[in-house]
């Protein structure tokens, strides 16, 4: 596919969870609306999402959501906005992509999570991972960062990139060269057979492994991890400078 094509113009947020590291800033303030550099957190996303033409974003509620579903309703996004209501039972990453299916309309579609901060390069990477898509050979592909450009991450790496692109999990007591920024393009083949209820998309994502359809490419820019109250102000200061 041509990276000008108009496609994966739909995406699913995913802002239903507890933010337990961001604890105390989230036991009164849904972590999405929690404030790096004057904005909250799915605001930076949601500027990301205008910037790629999105033309349908699809936001997953569950930890405080009348406040952030009050938060979307009040602001003027370039795109239609829809709720996924998770306030009964908190469905997970794989449930709640499973719950909002009816909602998506396209395939691919994007997904990605609600406090995601990042910067771009020469150009977006929503546009890098619609240029990358390979319908006949992917199910899912992952944005990643190398260390080097992933901000105030402590950890150890999520993935390996074989020659082809195609996907690695990190081996247990080893480093991984890339981190999962929390975007990726997904195909609704990878939730085909999808367990019910309450899941993780690892599942889904062992499977794309098993099968060599799960791939990933390098985010050309940096990224940000906003995991704790203590990299809030390292990445606003590091926003401002940009």
């Amino acid at each position: 596919m041509s990276a000008r094509a108009p496609f994966a113009r739909t995406a699913m947020v995913m802002a239903a969870g507890f933010g337990k590291r961001m604890r105390p800033l989230t036991i009164t303030t849904p972590k999405p609306l929690v404030r790096v550099g004057g904005k909250p957190l799915i605001d930076h996303v949601m500027t990301h999402l205008a910037e790629a033409g999105m033309q349908r974003v699809i936001v997953n509620v569950h930890y405080l959501a009348d406040a952030l579903e009050a938060h979307l309703k009040a602001r003027d996004y370039p795109f239609e906005v829809m709720i996924s209501d998770e306030r009964e039972l908190l469905l997970e990453t794989g449930g709640g992509l499973v719950k909002a299916l009816p909602m998506i309309q396209e395939d691919p579609f994007f997904c990605l999570n609600s406090d995601n901060v990042w910067l771009e390069s020469a150009r977006s990477c929503f546009d890098e991972l619609r240029a990358a898509w390979d319908d006949s050979r992917m199910d899912a592909l992952l944005l990643l960062v190398p260390h080097s450009r992933a901000a105030n991450y402590q950890g150890v790496g999520d993935f390996h990139l074989d020659q082809m692109g195609r996907i690695i999990r990190r081996r247990s007591g080893r480093v991984a060269p890339y981190i999962y920024t929390g975007i990726q393009l997904l195909s609704r083949r990878l939730l085909a057979g999808a367990p019910e209820g309450a899941f993780s998309t690892n599942i889904l994502w062992n499977r794309a492994i098993a099968e060599d359809r799960l791939y990933g490419i390098a985010h050309l820019g940096q990224w940000f991890d906003v995991g704790t109250p203590g990299a809030i102000e390292p990445t606003a200061e590091a926003l401002l400078n940009a």
